[in-house]
Formats: C-alpha cells, sequence, structure tokens
C-alpha cells in the first residue's frame, strides 16, 4: 500500500451556478469542518475550499472574492462560460490535483452531509483512493424522482454500466486517481460512470441527503433527461444493438407476413385493408425514426469528440491565503508540524 501522509492536504472542490444565496453559508460550514480536522491534526493547516465559479449570472463571484479577502481557506476558479455542471468539477478536479493529497467534491446547495467528511479522510488514511458517498435512502424525494432515479440506475446496469446506487458527485479521490482521472478525454462527460473505470481500492460513506439550503435545483426534468441520455450513450452500445435486433425482427415478420399474403392470394382471401395498411406504415416509420434519431445521438457525440475542443477555459484563479502565508502555518504552534509533515507526498 502506498504511503500516506498523517496530515493530508485536502481541497474542497464545490462547483457553482449562480449558488449567491446559499456561497456564505456553505463556506461557513466548510470552513468549520475543516478548522476541526486540522484541531484534530487530522489534515494539513494548507487545506482549502476551492469554489469554481461556471459562468453564473448573479453575484456568486463576487462573493468568492469577497470570501477570498476574508476567510483563509477561500480559493476560486472563474471559468470563461458556462460549460455544465460535469466539466465545471472537472476543472476544478484537476486544477486542485497538484496541489493536494486529497480531494472530496461537492454540491454548494448543501444537500451533502457536510458532517461525514471526518468519516472520508478516515477512509483515505486506510489506504483508499476513492470514497464515494452514497446516500442511506431516497425518502426525501418525490415519488416521481426516487422511482425515475431507481429505474435509471437498474437501467444502466443492464446496459453495462459500472455504476454506485445512489452516488451523485460527493465523493473523495485521492492524488493517484486524479492523475488516473486526468487520463480520461472523452468530450461526453459522465464522471459517475467514468470514475469506477479507474479501477483504484474504493469504498462507501453512507449518509443523510438534506433539502436545498436556499435557491432553485439547477436540474430541472429536462437536464435530469439529457444527463441521462449522456450517461447511456457515453458507457454503452446496447440500444444501438437493440435497434438491429428490432430490424430483425421486423424483417422475421415481414417474411411470415409475405407467406401469409401469398397463401392468401392462392386461396382467394386476399381482401385490402385501409386501416391495416395504415397502422402498418405508421407503426414502422415510427420506429424507422426512433432508431435513426438513436444513432444519430451517437454520431452527434463521435462529432463532438473528434473536434477535441477544451472542455473548459479557465478565466481567473484564486489562491487561498492561507497557502500564500506558508511560513505562517509553520510558525504556528497550535498544529505541531514541521515544514516536512505538510508538504504533498505525490499519492
Amino acid at each position: 500500500m502506498e504511503h500516506r501522509n498523517q496530515y493530508p492536504i485536502l481541497t474542497m472542490v464545490v462547483p457553482c451556478y449562480n449558488e449567491e444565496e446559499v456561497i456564505h453559508e456553505t463556506t461557513s460550514r466548510l470552513s468549520s469542518v475543516i478548522h476541526n480536522l486540522i484541531e484534530d491534526k487530522q489534515i494539513s493547516p494548507l487545506s482549502t475550499i476551492l469554489y469554481v465559479d461556471d459562468g453564473s449570472k448573479d453575484r456568486t463571484w463576487e462573493n468568492i472574492l469577497e470570501l477570498n479577502l476574508t476567510n483563509p481557506f477561500v480559493s476560486g476558479l472563474k471559468l470563461a462560460r458556462n460549460v455544465g455542471h460535469q466539466n465545471a468539477l472537472l476543472a476544478g478536479l484537476l486544477h486542485a490535483k497538484d496541489k493536494s493529497d486529497c480531494v472530496i467534491s461537492m454540491d454548494a446547495d448543501l444537500q451533502d452531509d457536510v458532517n461525514v467528511i471526518p468519516e472520508f479522510i478516515a477512509k483515505y488514511k486506510e489506504g483508499y483512493d476513492i470514497v464515494y458517498g452514497v446516500r442511506k435512502d431516497r425518502s426525501s424525494d418525490t415519488y416521481f424522482k426516487r422511482n425515475s432515479a431507481m429505474m435509471f440506475y437498474r437501467f444502466l446496469r443492464r446496459m453495462g454500466v459500472n455504476i454506485v446506487t445512489n452516488h451523485a458527485d460527493y465523493r473523495l479521490m485521492s492524488k493517484r486517481a486524479l492523475e488516473g482521472l486526468e487520463q480520461f478525454k472523452e468530450v461526453n462527460l459522465f464522471l459517475r460512470g467514468v470514475i469506477p473505470l479507474i479501477g483504484y481500492k474504493s469504498t462507501e460513506v453512507y449518509y443523510e441527503r438534506h433539502p436545498r439550503f436556499a435557491g432553485e435545483s439547477k436540474y430541472p426534468l429536462k437536464r435530469m433527461l439529457s444527463f441521462a441520455l449522456d450517461g447511456i450513450v457515453s458507457f454503452s452500445i446496447s440500444p444501438i444493438r437493440a435497434v438491429s435486433l428490432i430490424g430483425v425482427i421486423f424483417s422475421l415478420l415481414s417474411i411470415i407476413m409475405g407467406i401469409y399474403v401469398f397463401v392468401s392470394k392462392l386461396y382467394g382471401n386476399a381482401v385490402s385493408g385501409w386501416a391495416s395498411l395504415m397502422i402498418s406504415i405508421w407503426f414502422i416509420g415510427g420506429v424507422q425514426l426512433i432508431s435513426l434519431g438513436l444513432i444519430g445521438e451517437y454520431i452527434g457525440r463521435i462529432y463532438k469528440e473528434v473536434k477535441n475542443r477544451p472542455k473548459y477555459i479557465a478565466e481567473v484563479k484564486l489562491e487561498a491565503q492561507v497557502v500564500q502565508d506558508m511560513q505562517d502555518v509553520f510558525q504556528d504552534k497550535r498544529y505541531g508540524l514541521q515544514p516536512t509533515q505538510v508538504l504533498v507526498n505525490g499519492g
């Protein structure tokens, strides 16, 4: 097992899109958790919170700037435009990789329970490279969301996708797990499916999911459906195979119908029916259009991949004040640490 730093540098990566209503409360709670972990000598005093502003249209970035000046833990990354939650999260993870021993990602809305963060750190110190935050239950969801989510997980598993049930993007990743993630170059990003492919030792931490602290959900039904489609077509060709199977079935049915029509003609029972003809045309036409649309989804994603455009462009980078005042941290007798004890160990 690789060597693990006794005082790992932790970075909390929090993607934000129009989160001005909640970002101060999120900072307060995360700062409290990080401070307690430092006091308990579980993590390095160089640990930080990295907010990734995904092209917010409100005062989210202005709030991050203010927090950066008043809170020693807060750093920021402003993206040049809105690139979507998954790409913004990836930007934060890769930005934090070189300065961290481990990274925990979570959403800004405080639905993820910050009180289980010490459990993530404990699992990391036990040797786990990936720790998934998994919801204990979905009782707080609506009936529709709860059942549609379970159907989605079952469907992905049947399509051959390795995905952790009831896990979103609340997870810990070690430095080497992040280096593994960096090797995945696809543009159509679905991190919940990509990260299990890294293959390093993983475990789960269970928690209660809370209601949103403030603001509105950034995943309405339309975006949820689009996200689900990305997950399916990015990791499985089973839908394409299903189209081929449907084609074979209809070909066999056409042969059977051809034989039936031929036999009916021989016996003089051939009666042309307008209704049956129209139903057949519309039904087969609908299947063809659905098949073409599905194939088009795959071709469209291939088109995006071959262009190899950047997934995000960073506009502004803010460093946390605690990193800039590193020597002051070493001289702080409360922690009893020496400079060699808080350097990133490469693992």
